[in-house]
């Protein structure tokens, strides 16, 4: 079976025994972990800035006003 890039499965094998015998396999789990932590981290900033980016985009948009206390509506 072929990959679109022409890799095999052996070659994935072959790819993650030497990324075992790099880090060692105590350390893969702390590897990984901080990798994760790293995306989350990047996810969030991505986020954080595109944010950033919609409201710099609208500035002549009101901002919301919260409702009135105890149900009231305003008067007519």
């Amino acid at each position: 079976m072929f990959l679109r890039n022409g890799l095999e499965p052996w070659h994935l094998l072959i790819v993650a025994i030497v990324v075992m015998v790099m880090f060692g396999s105590k350390k893969l789990p702390d590897t990984a972990r901080s990798l994760g932590k790293s995306l989350r981290i990047l996810k969030s900033e991505a986020r954080a800035m595109k944010n950033e980016d919609v409201q710099a985009a609208a500035p002549d948009a009101a901002p919301a006003r919260p409702a009135p206390e105890g149900g009231a509506t305003a008067p007519r």
